[in-house]
């Protein structure tokens, strides 16, 4: 399924791989933030979160290394890149409902 239609289906759960500071400075409504370098701490929070996760960050490198973290443990998830793309799609689903 295309990240897309996730966010049109209300599916899954944004979850946010930039620093604190990162995420303060502008997020999609709605995300989590944890950032890459806590996720293997956080992996029983991290199960209990609607799937899949839908991973940004500020260019796709992150999100890109936290999805493959994310996928040796099991977990279902997405790269959905920038955070800004991410939050483009999200606008343009709004717009459509």
């Amino acid at each position: 399924m295309t990240i897309e239609k996730l966010l049109q289906n209300n599916e899954g759960t944004i979850v946010d791989v930039r620093t604190p500071h990162e995420y303060q400075g502008g997020h999609v409504t709605g995300s989590i933030n944890i950032p890459v370098s806590e996720l293997h701490g956080r992996l029983d929070e991290l199960k209990n979160f609607q799937q899949p996760l839908i991973l940004c960050c500020a260019s796709g490198g992150r999100s890109s290394m936290a999805s493959h973290l994310l996928k040796q443990q099991g977990l279902n998830c997405v790269d959905a890149g920038s955070w800004l793309s991410l939050n483009h799609l999200q606008s343009k689903t709004v717009d459509i409902l």
